[in-house]
Protein backbone atom coordinates (compact mmCIF):
# COMPACT_ATOMS: atom_id res chain seq x y z
CA UNK A 1 0.00 0.00 0.00
CA UNK A 2 1.27 3.22 -0.59
CA UNK A 3 -0.26 4.93 2.08
CA UNK A 4 1.66 3.54 4.60
CA UNK A 5 -0.24 3.96 8.17
CA UNK A 6 1.75 7.23 10.30
CA UNK A 7 2.62 6.06 14.08
CA UNK A 8 2.03 8.81 16.49
CA UNK A 9 5.09 10.00 17.91
CA UNK A 10 4.15 10.46 21.35
CA UNK A 11 2.10 7.13 21.91
CA UNK A 12 4.32 4.58 23.64
CA UNK A 13 4.96 1.45 21.71
CA UNK A 14 4.32 -0.96 24.46
CA UNK A 15 0.62 1.09 25.72
CA UNK A 16 -2.64 -0.87 25.22
CA UNK A 17 -3.18 0.25 21.49
CA UNK A 18 -7.01 0.01 22.63
CA UNK A 19 -8.08 3.50 22.85
CA UNK A 20 -6.30 4.09 18.68
CA UNK A 21 -8.62 4.39 15.84
CA UNK A 22 -8.35 4.60 11.95
CA UNK A 23 -9.67 8.06 10.84
CA UNK A 24 -10.73 8.73 7.56
CA UNK A 25 -7.50 9.21 5.90
CA UNK A 26 -6.40 5.32 7.18
CA UNK A 27 -4.08 7.23 9.43
CA UNK A 28 -4.04 6.12 13.59
CA UNK A 29 -5.41 8.73 16.25
CA UNK A 30 -6.47 8.53 19.68
CA UNK A 31 -10.14 8.68 20.20
CA UNK A 32 -11.90 11.99 22.02
CA UNK A 33 -14.28 9.42 23.40
CA UNK A 34 -12.45 6.45 24.61
CA UNK A 35 -14.42 3.92 26.20
CA UNK A 36 -15.47 3.93 30.07
CA UNK A 37 -13.21 1.11 31.30
CA UNK A 38 -10.42 2.87 29.47
CA UNK A 39 -11.09 6.42 31.30
CA UNK A 40 -11.01 4.35 34.96
CA UNK A 41 -7.68 2.76 33.98
CA UNK A 42 -6.56 5.93 32.61
CA UNK A 43 -7.42 8.03 35.64
CA UNK A 44 -6.42 5.04 38.06
CA UNK A 45 -2.88 5.28 36.52
CA UNK A 46 -2.78 8.75 36.84
CA UNK A 47 -3.78 8.76 40.31
CA UNK A 48 -1.06 6.44 41.33
CA UNK A 49 2.05 7.74 39.56
CA UNK A 50 1.13 11.31 40.97
CA UNK A 51 1.20 9.94 44.76
CA UNK A 52 4.42 8.11 43.86
CA UNK A 53 5.93 11.16 42.05
CA UNK A 54 5.69 13.73 45.09
CA UNK A 55 3.22 12.12 47.96
CA UNK A 56 0.52 14.52 46.54
CA UNK A 57 -2.75 13.59 44.80
CA UNK A 58 -3.01 15.73 41.72
CA UNK A 59 -5.36 13.38 39.85
CA UNK A 60 -9.18 13.18 41.15
CA UNK A 61 -8.17 10.94 43.47
CA UNK A 62 -6.67 11.86 46.74
CA UNK A 63 -4.17 9.59 48.73
CA UNK A 64 -5.22 9.42 52.82
CA UNK A 65 -2.54 10.90 54.48
CA UNK A 66 -2.08 8.52 57.97
CA UNK A 67 -0.55 10.41 61.18
CA UNK A 68 2.10 8.83 62.97
CA UNK A 69 0.64 7.43 66.65
CA UNK A 70 2.35 9.71 69.54
CA UNK A 71 3.98 8.03 72.47
CA UNK A 72 1.66 6.41 75.18
CA UNK A 73 0.65 8.26 77.66
CA UNK A 74 -0.44 6.71 80.84
CA UNK A 75 -1.57 10.11 82.50
CA UNK A 76 -4.14 10.57 79.66
CA UNK A 77 -6.30 7.73 81.30
CA UNK A 78 -5.80 8.89 85.38
CA UNK A 79 -8.94 9.59 87.27
CA UNK A 80 -8.92 12.92 88.24
CA UNK A 81 -12.73 12.94 89.87
CA UNK A 82 -13.86 11.99 93.21
CA UNK A 83 -16.49 8.82 93.02
CA UNK A 84 -19.67 11.38 93.71
CA UNK A 85 -22.58 11.87 90.89
CA UNK A 86 -23.33 15.60 90.43
CA UNK A 87 -25.85 17.36 92.29
CA UNK A 88 -26.45 14.19 94.51
CA UNK A 89 -25.51 14.63 98.06
CA UNK A 90 -22.15 12.16 99.20
CA UNK A 91 -23.51 9.87 101.64
CA UNK A 92 -20.88 9.32 104.78
CA UNK A 93 -20.93 6.33 106.13
CA UNK A 94 -19.13 5.50 109.66
CA UNK A 95 -17.56 9.00 110.62
CA UNK A 96 -15.31 8.89 113.25
CA UNK A 97 -15.73 10.02 116.74
CA UNK A 98 -13.79 12.30 118.79
CA UNK A 99 -13.53 15.74 121.25
CA UNK A 100 -13.26 19.17 120.03
CA UNK A 101 -9.94 18.64 121.18
CA UNK A 102 -8.67 15.71 119.71
CA UNK A 103 -9.93 17.50 116.41
CA UNK A 104 -6.71 19.37 116.74
CA UNK A 105 -8.06 21.86 114.25
CA UNK A 106 -10.78 24.44 113.65
CA UNK A 107 -14.28 23.05 113.64
CA UNK A 108 -17.90 23.79 113.50
CA UNK A 109 -20.28 21.72 114.98
CA UNK A 110 -24.12 21.82 113.19
CA UNK A 111 -26.19 24.87 114.68
CA UNK A 112 -29.11 22.72 114.21
CA UNK A 113 -29.26 21.21 118.06
CA UNK A 114 -32.57 20.18 117.30
CA UNK A 115 -32.03 17.56 114.64
CA UNK A 116 -28.11 17.13 114.51
CA UNK A 117 -27.09 17.19 118.37
CA UNK A 118 -28.29 13.83 120.21
CA UNK A 119 -29.66 13.55 123.43
CA UNK A 120 -27.36 12.27 126.24
CA UNK A 121 -26.47 8.61 125.19
CA UNK A 122 -25.01 5.44 127.03
CA UNK A 123 -21.33 4.04 125.81
CA UNK A 124 -18.88 1.34 126.87
CA UNK A 125 -15.56 0.91 125.24
CA UNK A 126 -15.01 -3.07 124.67
CA UNK A 127 -11.96 -4.49 124.16
CA UNK A 128 -11.32 -6.25 120.52
CA UNK A 129 -9.12 -8.96 119.97
CA UNK A 130 -6.19 -7.66 117.23
CA UNK A 131 -7.06 -4.45 117.96
CA UNK A 132 -4.55 -2.13 119.82
CA UNK A 133 -7.48 0.05 121.09
CA UNK A 134 -10.57 -0.61 122.62
CA UNK A 135 -14.00 0.01 120.47
CA UNK A 136 -16.47 2.25 121.89
CA UNK A 137 -19.70 0.78 121.47
CA UNK A 138 -23.85 1.79 121.96
CA UNK A 139 -25.18 0.24 125.02
CA UNK A 140 -28.72 -0.21 126.36
CA UNK A 141 -29.22 1.64 129.50
CA UNK A 142 -31.02 -0.99 131.25
CA UNK A 143 -28.35 -3.80 130.31
CA UNK A 144 -25.32 -1.58 131.42
CA UNK A 145 -26.89 -0.62 134.55
CA UNK A 146 -27.48 -4.31 135.67
CA UNK A 147 -24.16 -5.77 134.62
CA UNK A 148 -21.55 -3.66 134.64
CA UNK A 149 -20.21 -1.57 137.39
CA UNK A 150 -21.11 2.02 136.86
CA UNK A 151 -17.49 2.88 136.37
CA UNK A 152 -17.09 0.78 132.91
CA UNK A 153 -20.52 3.29 131.77
CA UNK A 154 -19.90 6.57 129.77
CA UNK A 155 -22.66 9.04 128.66
CA UNK A 156 -22.22 12.13 126.79
CA UNK A 157 -23.54 13.64 122.91
CA UNK A 158 -22.80 13.81 119.75
CA UNK A 159 -23.04 16.27 117.41
CA UNK A 160 -22.42 16.62 113.55
CA UNK A 161 -19.53 18.39 112.91
CA UNK A 162 -16.59 19.25 110.69
CA UNK A 163 -12.94 20.51 110.23
CA UNK A 164 -11.77 22.67 107.66
CA UNK A 165 -13.08 21.46 104.08
CA UNK A 166 -16.05 19.34 105.22
CA UNK A 167 -14.13 17.05 106.63
CA UNK A 168 -16.91 15.65 108.95
CA UNK A 169 -16.97 13.69 112.13
CA UNK A 170 -19.08 12.82 115.72
CA UNK A 171 -18.09 15.58 118.44
CA UNK A 172 -18.36 14.43 121.51
CA UNK A 173 -19.96 16.91 124.19
CA UNK A 174 -19.60 16.67 128.05
CA UNK A 175 -23.20 16.09 130.19
CA UNK A 176 -22.42 15.10 133.56
CA UNK A 177 -19.86 16.75 135.91
CA UNK A 178 -20.25 20.32 134.29
CA UNK A 179 -18.47 22.11 137.23
CA UNK A 180 -15.24 20.54 135.96
CA UNK A 181 -12.71 22.98 134.21
CA UNK A 182 -12.04 20.85 131.18
CA UNK A 183 -16.07 20.10 130.63
CA UNK A 184 -16.92 23.62 131.06
CA UNK A 185 -14.52 24.59 128.39
CA UNK A 186 -15.33 22.02 126.12
CA UNK A 187 -18.40 22.76 126.18
CA UNK A 188 -18.30 26.46 125.79
CA UNK A 189 -15.58 25.50 122.78
CA UNK A 190 -18.93 23.26 121.67
CA UNK A 191 -21.21 25.99 121.76
CA UNK A 192 -19.38 28.91 119.87
CA UNK A 193 -18.23 26.49 117.62
CA UNK A 194 -21.81 26.57 115.98
CA UNK A 195 -21.17 29.76 114.42
CA UNK A 196 -17.95 30.13 114.62
CA UNK A 197 -14.45 28.23 113.41
CA UNK A 198 -13.11 27.55 116.76
CA UNK A 199 -10.64 25.00 118.59
CA UNK A 200 -9.73 23.83 121.65
CA UNK A 201 -6.07 22.90 123.05
CA UNK A 202 -5.25 21.84 125.96
CA UNK A 203 -3.48 23.56 128.60
CA UNK A 204 -2.23 20.92 131.07
CA UNK A 205 1.31 21.62 130.01
CA UNK A 206 1.26 25.09 131.48
CA UNK A 207 -0.32 22.99 134.66
CA UNK A 208 -3.56 24.75 134.03
CA UNK A 209 -6.90 22.54 134.03
CA UNK A 210 -9.03 22.45 131.15
CA UNK A 211 -8.63 24.01 127.27
CA UNK A 212 -7.79 27.13 125.84
CA UNK A 213 -10.91 27.97 123.61
CA UNK A 214 -9.63 30.13 120.43
CA UNK A 215 -11.66 30.95 117.37
CA UNK A 216 -10.16 31.53 113.82
CA UNK A 217 -8.62 35.38 113.78
CA UNK A 218 -10.56 35.64 109.98
CA UNK A 219 -14.86 34.04 110.19
CA UNK A 220 -14.04 33.33 106.74
CA UNK A 221 -11.07 31.92 106.76
CA UNK A 222 -12.49 28.74 105.74
CA UNK A 223 -15.33 27.57 103.70
CA UNK A 224 -18.43 27.53 105.16
CA UNK A 225 -19.92 23.66 106.09
CA UNK A 226 -21.55 21.72 103.46
CA UNK A 227 -23.49 19.65 105.86
CA UNK A 228 -24.69 16.05 104.96
CA UNK A 229 -28.73 16.08 104.73
CA UNK A 230 -28.71 12.91 106.25
CA UNK A 231 -30.15 12.43 109.53
CA UNK A 232 -28.31 12.31 112.41
CA UNK A 233 -30.17 8.79 113.19
CA UNK A 234 -28.88 7.81 110.07
CA UNK A 235 -25.39 9.21 110.75
CA UNK A 236 -24.84 7.37 114.00
CA UNK A 237 -26.65 4.01 112.63
CA UNK A 238 -23.89 3.76 109.86
CA UNK A 239 -21.12 5.10 112.48
CA UNK A 240 -22.34 2.58 115.30
CA UNK A 241 -23.02 -0.24 113.13
CA UNK A 242 -22.34 -3.82 114.61
CA UNK A 243 -21.46 -2.25 117.84
CA UNK A 244 -24.61 -1.59 119.40
CA UNK A 245 -24.88 -3.83 122.28
CA UNK A 246 -29.02 -4.62 122.76
CA UNK A 247 -29.30 -7.85 124.60
CA UNK A 248 -27.47 -10.25 127.02
CA UNK A 249 -26.12 -12.27 124.44
CA UNK A 250 -24.19 -9.56 122.70
CA UNK A 251 -20.57 -10.36 121.89
CA UNK A 252 -19.52 -7.42 123.04
CA UNK A 253 -21.11 -7.37 126.46
CA UNK A 254 -20.15 -10.96 127.12
CA UNK A 255 -16.97 -10.43 126.43
CA UNK A 256 -17.24 -7.01 129.05
CA UNK A 257 -18.34 -9.55 132.01
CA UNK A 258 -16.80 -12.33 131.19
CA UNK A 259 -18.98 -14.45 129.43
CA UNK A 260 -18.43 -17.80 127.49
CA UNK A 261 -19.12 -16.43 123.76
CA UNK A 262 -20.89 -19.77 121.78
CA UNK A 263 -18.75 -20.90 119.03
CA UNK A 264 -21.40 -21.25 115.74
Amino acid sequence: MSDAIETNPTLNPFDDLSPLRLADDGKARMSEYPAGSEVKEVEALASSENAAGDGKAKGSASAVAVAKPGPFDLNKFKSKRADAIANVDTLQTGLPISSMSQAKDFVRLHPDEENYWSPELCFVMVPIKGAKRDSLHLIDEDLAMRLLPSGKIMRFRLALATKPHDVFFLCRIPTRNLDNSWNRDNIAGCERAKTLWTQATSRGEEGIDGYFVQVARDPDAFPQPKWPEQSLNDLLDRAFAGRMIDSEDHPALLRLIGGKQSVS
